[in-house]
């Protein structure tokens, strides 16, 4: 949480700043203040010693206008749907500033991957994707590592997990 109340709402703040600035026509305003958007999964992983746990995972899309969604997956046990949010409002903003033709996102998980073992990692991962695949894809949205996560997290997104929706299944609590 910011010192405004929620990240979202502090992003909001500094928008509605420099939107006043540029004299943002209104309707364009109102748009952009919402996200197009905002994906909520559950992802039941069977954890090393057996049990199921059930992690919380986000993913918004907060404008796709200028292009498909970009933006990081961060693993943290902070991470929020209001903090996600307010990070791909400001992934469109950097996007259409530099003139890249992307939107932006940003998807995070619940968890403390530091307490996880590779396996765990690997079946959360797996699970996470084929939870939002339907959502994501070079023309529709482009995850990347961010905050805990990296290349190999990245490359756990593969091929057989995009091949149809009876393989997704598989991955449900492995």
């Amino acid at each position: 949480m910011s010192e405004h109340g929620s990240i979202f709402g502090a992003m909001l703040k500094e928008f509605d700043s420099a939107a006043r600035i540029l004299k943002l026509d209104p309707g364009i305003w109102r748009i952009l203040t919402h996200p197009k958007r905002q994906i909520i999964v559950s992802c039941p992983v069977q954890m090393d010693n057996g049990e199921i746990e059930v992690f919380t995972g986000y993913r918004v899309q907060y404008n796709i206008t200028l292009g498909p969604a970009k933006g990081g997956i961060r693993y943290h046990p902070d991470v929020s749907l209001d903090e996600v949010t307010a990070l791909a409002a400001w992934m469109t903003w950097k996007c259409a500033v530099a003139h890249i033709p992307f939107g932006g996102g940003k998807g995070g998980i619940v968890c403390d991957p530091t307490r996880m073992s590779r396996r765990e990692l690997e079946a959360l991962t797996r699970r996470y994707v084929a939870e939002i695949i339907d959502a994501i894809g070079p023309e529709k949205d482009v995850p990347a590592p961010d905050v805990n996560t990296n290349d190999q997290i990245m490359a756990w997104d593969t091929p057989r997990q995009r091949s149809s929706p009876a393989s997704r299944s598989r991955w449900a609590a492995h």
